[in-house]
């Protein structure tokens, strides 16, 4: 008897400790056979890090993670995007070894998504936070969580770009604290001209800048080796270029999170207190926000106001400015040597331009860098009449400028010492008291003496003074400032002529106060864009309804002119694929179009970003690309005028709640007469990249031109990235020249983007590139027309005919090919307008 009762004590016993055994070794680890239910939790080794499932505050949804101690100080999420209703969820291996997460009903809602994968695989959980995806029996690394990272940058996760792919390792923002699927911020490392930079975006425009990294720190961060260490950056021998941290092991726990808000913030645990610490974060103040005093402006967040004129430079728009809406910026006050020489007078003033000396501060975006000595950099910038600033640093060399000076901010510590070019006569100016004292006195006495003589008449001639101040009020009232150089009367005219054609009384008119409230006041937060002629708000309006204000930035001579084209060609159109004009509201300076608010933005959003580009699949943008084709037809043939748009591309492309495609922005389009077919035009407007030839060199546009545009977005629509981007380094081919290589190879594979790519759409896939270089090709005679491309799309026995080359299969310098570089103002040079500056 006590045999028998040992006998199954041992038997207990063995059955205990093999219980325990699986347990031990499923502690960190994952297996086919080993799954992980909810509410079942694996750690790290070292019981820092664990993975499991968790529900965010005030939500009731669960989400698969990685935390650090506890579930406040989640890292990493898997279904960010599909969140788990219920507590059915699983973690397990599937058939094809790869790692998912399923619900109640047995349905992948996260995969790994690693092909060539066996089914002898697990899944683990390190110390230093990865989860890593293994083949067991060759230990060959299939997958790791740090080539998929949601918001936090731990130490050893590479933040990446790879100029050849267009492929970006990149954080991503939650949607707020208590949604973790990705919201409107993300982070990413940009290199350009062999300068690397981190930006914050939010949706595709900077929202944040940490300035040229020059191999130890970024210069536009001060006091980084106080509160930020142990930054690397590495640039490989295939393109990638890397920015990653590593933290000894006696400071303990350091993470840099992306917060829903779009701030970068160092967080460090503190052991005493048992919580995180924020320890730094990128925005301090209203000056870290990318360009907010605009270009060739300064930030100092100890002034007051904030932003300053570099000098020799002086506001673009004086009443915006006193505002203190910066955003149009500053402009020279004197020209510079080079744009003197060749007038005719020039012999009177030949004297050589200078550099004024900004101390500590964040150099300017768009940098060009070259390995030379300071003086070097200084002749090289004087000899070139676009260079208009430059830097030095020991380890980037010469930091030089063409462009607009945007996003220059006055730091308190570090920074580089930037060179401002100016003119030889603003290098004496400086602050003269009995100049300033003398100007004040004669403007006093003038307006006294002004004051007294219209008192004067006032009292004498009552009757001519009331029609005097009412004859005023009109000529500086809403439209009427529309002159184009014409004279007050003509302008006039001219206005009431338009406004009379496209019925302004149909459309709604807004007061100023009513769309300011909806916008908060146009508040930063509610900035949606910055289009070529001025910022685009969201709004709501006291019934609920939500507008885009798109509000014209009086800075802009040219702007004026394209309020009012869009107010006449938009307000003639109705269709499904266009975007709806609600009303405008015209009061003083101000000149804002009320638009439909598109819940989805604009299509760049999705289609560029690796995370949303998931959301379409191909029959959404198959659905797209037809409505994008049907919105054209209708301007080119079926409205009441023939409208060229001049301006198609991927962010004006708005996208409603069901996805469908909307074009907006019409303010450069171009009204035809009945029987015109092409013009010519002296200032070609437009965007890099998705300009036809024959528009960007010789300023000819027709219904070809929209048809170009629209090749090029069919084709990033498919590939999911854009033109304007280098895909071979020694070819620098842009994307239709890397279309056009590919099918002429016969291999389409690496142009499509892999999150839509299915055998059984490869025929409709195949068959649409065709159709997208047959729209881009160089001579416009050879493309289709609209209504031609809409037959091609929805007939597929409709015969497609070889593409010829390209235009533009390599990419250039478009400002080289329209216009050479001259500093002549009084030539007629056609311009181009870049209305999207892109850092991806």
């Amino acid at each position: 008897m006590c045999f028998i009762n040992l006998a199954n004590l041992f038997f207990v016993l063995f059955m205990l400790c093999r219980y325990v055994l699986d347990f031990a070794i499923a502690i960190d680890t994952i297996t086919s056979s080993q799954s992980m239910k909810d509410p079942e939790t694996i750690s790290s080794e070292d019981g820092n890090f664990t993975l499991g499932f968790f529900t965010p505050q005030n939500s009731t949804k669960r989400y698969v993670g990685i935390w650090w101690k506890s579930q406040s100080t989640v890292i990493w999420v898997a279904n960010r995007n599909q969140p788990l209703n219920d507590s059915s969820g699983v973690v397990t291996i599937s058939e094809d070894g790869n790692l998912v997460v399923m619900n109640g009903l047995k349905h992948v809602i996260w995969s790994t998504n690693v092909s060539n994968t066996s089914s002898n695989t697990s899944a683990q959980l390190s110390d230093s936070a990865k989860l890593v995806l293994t083949e067991i029996t060759t230990g060959t690394i299939l997958w790791d969580s740090f080539q998929q990272p949601s918001n936090a940058l731990l130490p050893g996760l590479k933040l990446s770009s790879n100029k050849r792919s267009g492929t970006n390792n990149e954080l991503t923002s939650w949607e707020s604290p208590s949604n973790p699927s990705v919201g409107s911020f993300y982070l990413s490392v940009v290199k350009r001209i062999n300068i690397v930079q981190v930006f914050i975006w939010n949706e595709t425009r900077p929202y944040w800048r940490s300035g040229p990294w020059n191999g130890g720190v970024f210069t536009g961060i001060p006091d980084m080796t106080t509160y930020i260490d142990g930054f690397k950056g590495v640039d490989d021998d295939e393109g990638n270029t890397y920015i990653y941290y590593t933290v000894q092991s006696t400071i303990g726990f350091v993470v840099y999170m992306l917060n829903s808000k779009g701030r970068f913030e160092q967080i460090w645990w503190d052991d005493e207190k048992k919580q995180l610490q924020i320890c730094w974060t990128s925005q301090e103040s209203d000056c870290d926000v990318y360009g907010i005093c605009g270009p060739f402006s300064s930030c100092n967040s100890q002034s007051s106001p904030i932003c300053s004129c570099l000098k020799g430079f002086e506001p673009m728009n004086k009443e915006e400015w006193n505002r203190q809406n910066w955003t149009s910026g500053c402009v020279r006050r004197s020209r510079l040597k080079c744009e003197r020489v060749k007038e005719q007078n020039a012999s009177l003033d030949l004297k050589e331009d200078g550099f004024w000396e900004m101390k500590m501060v964040k150099v300017p975006d768009f940098p060009e860098g070259s390995p030379v000595t300071p003086d070097i950099c200084r002749s090289q910038c004087l000899e070139n009449c676009s260079c208009v600033a430059y830097s030095h640093d020991d380890n980037i060399g010469c930091i030089s400028w063409t462009g607009n000076l945007l996003d220059i901010q006055q730091l308190s510590s570090d920074g580089l010492d930037l060179y401002v070019r100016v003119a030889h006569s603003e290098l004496g100016k400086g602050s003269n008291k009995t100049i300033i004292i003398t100007i004040i006195v004669i403007m006093g006495t003038f307006i006294i003496v002004s004051c007294a003589y219209l008192v004067w008449r006032a009292s004498n001639h009552p009757d001519k003074i009331w029609h005097l101040i009412k004859s005023r009020k009109r000529n500086n009232k809403g439209f009427d400032q529309f002159n184009n150089g014409e004279s007050p009367e003509n302008s006039s005219q001219t206005v009431i002529e338009e406004l009379s054609q496209v019925k302004l009384q149909e459309l709604l008119v807004f007061d100023f106060e009513r769309v300011a409230t909806a916008t908060n006041n146009f508040h930063l937060s509610n900035k949606l864009g910055q289009g070529g002629f001025g910022p685009v708000y969201k709004g709501k309006l006291q019934d609920g309804q939500e507008i885009a204000v798109k509000r014209l930035s009086t800075a802009s001579g040219q702007g004026l002119e394209e309020f009012m084209n869009e107010v006449v060609v938009i307000s003639k159109l109705q269709h499904r694929n266009l975007v709806r004009l609600l009303g405008c509201c015209v009061e003083g300076d101000e000149k804002m179009l009320i638009y439909e608010y598109m819940s989805n933005k604009s299509l760049d959003v999705f289609v560029f970003d690796p995370s949303k580009s998931k959301l379409l699949d191909w029959s959404k943008r198959r659905s797209i690309i037809e409505g994008i084709a049907r919105g054209s037809l209708y301007l080119h043939r079926d409205s009441r005028l023939k409208i060229i748009h001049r301006d198609l591309k991927a962010s004006n492309i708005l996208l409603d709640e069901e996805m469908n495609p909307k074009i907006s922005d019409f303010g450069m389009a171009r009204i035809f007469g009945g029987s015109e077919d092409q013009a010519n035009t002296n200032r070609v407007v437009g965007t890099y990249g998705y300009m036809s030839p024959e528009y960007a060199m010789q300023g000819l546009f027709s219904e070809k031109s929209d048809v170009f545009s629209f090749g090029v977005l069919v084709l990033e629509i498919i590939s999911g990235r854009r033109n304007s981007v280098f895909y071979d380094d020694e070819l620098a081919l842009s994307l239709l020249g890397f279309a056009w290589i590919q099918w002429k190879e016969g291999n389409i594979l690496p142009l499509i983007d892999p999150t839509i790519y299915n055998p059984n759409h490869h025929k409709d896939i195949l068959r649409c590139i065709h159709i997208g270089l047959l729209c881009v090709q160089e001579h416009a005679i050879d493309r289709p027309i609209i209504a031609g491309v809409i037959s091609m799309l929805i007939s597929e026995v409709a015969f497609l005919p070889p593409p010829s080359q390209p235009a533009f299969i390599r990419r250039q310098n478009m400002l080289n090919l329209v216009s050479p570089i001259d500093c002549h103002t009084n030539s007629s040079l056609n311009t181009i307008s870049n209305t999207t500056i892109h850092g991806r």
